[in-house]
């Protein structure tokens, strides 16, 4: 099975999608598009990616759009470690935590949004900062109590191992600091995030381990 990930080293989704593979240990190659470049709405990477979006996982030829869904396609292909349980009620957990993040929190705090906020409304970058932070703290309070009320233990969002709520979690965590969030108030995910970090497939994930040259 030929895989290539066509993704941007900073992208939260594509990081996501990064750290699924390389936990369920999936060889692949990568292509880099640069956001800031304004690669995504190049004529090739729609042909791909029909949003002008990233990531896109070509899987044989195929390609394999929107991270949560590429996700889903990589869990039914590679079974190990699951990322969404089999059990009803614990999958529909699982993924409304991941969702606070991939739904609510990151589609409008993206370059895109930030970007019409300025050409829009002539918000400068303080207001389009505080506009991120508001909406990521907003998400997080809500994540931190469904983790703390939801999971029974352990050291992940999914409690004794990864799920898709933590390839979520690890990549928002990340720009919340690039945008000085105070992070202090959310101590299950913290320590969610430093459990995922102490992994060796998700520190080869992270953004300055993949950033171009």
């Amino acid at each position: 099975m030929k895989i290539v990930l066509h993704d941007y080293w900073r992208s939260s989704a594509s990081y996501r999608v990064r750290l699924c593979l390389n936990l369920k240990h999936v060889a692949y190659d990568r292509v880099a598009v640069d956001l800031i470049a304004g690669e995504q709405d190049s004529a090739d990477n729609r042909a791909l990616n029909p949003q002008g979006f990233v990531p896109t996982l070509v899987v044989d030829g195929r390609p394999l759009v929107q991270s949560l869904a590429i996700i889903d396609f990589l869990d039914a292909t590679f079974k190990d470690p699951p990322m969404v349980s089999s059990d009803a009620a614990t999958r529909s957990g699982q993924l409304a935590r991941a969702l606070v993040v991939a739904a609510d929190i990151h589609p409008i705090d993206n370059l895109r949004v930030l970007k019409r906020l300025e050409t829009q409304f002539g918000a400068d970058q303080a207001a389009k900062d505080d506009w991120y932070r508001h909406w990521v703290a907003d998400g997080l309070a809500a994540l931190e109590t469904m983790a703390k009320d939801a999971l029974p233990g352990g050291d992940f969002l999914g409690g004794a191992s990864p799920d898709i709520a933590d390839l979520c979690l690890v990549p928002q965590l990340y720009n919340a600091r690039r945008f000085a969030v105070p992070l202090d108030a959310y101590p299950r995910l913290l320590a969610a995030e430093a459990a995922m970090l102490a992994l060796p497939e998700v520190a080869a994930a992270a953004p300055e381990h993949v950033k171009p040259d």
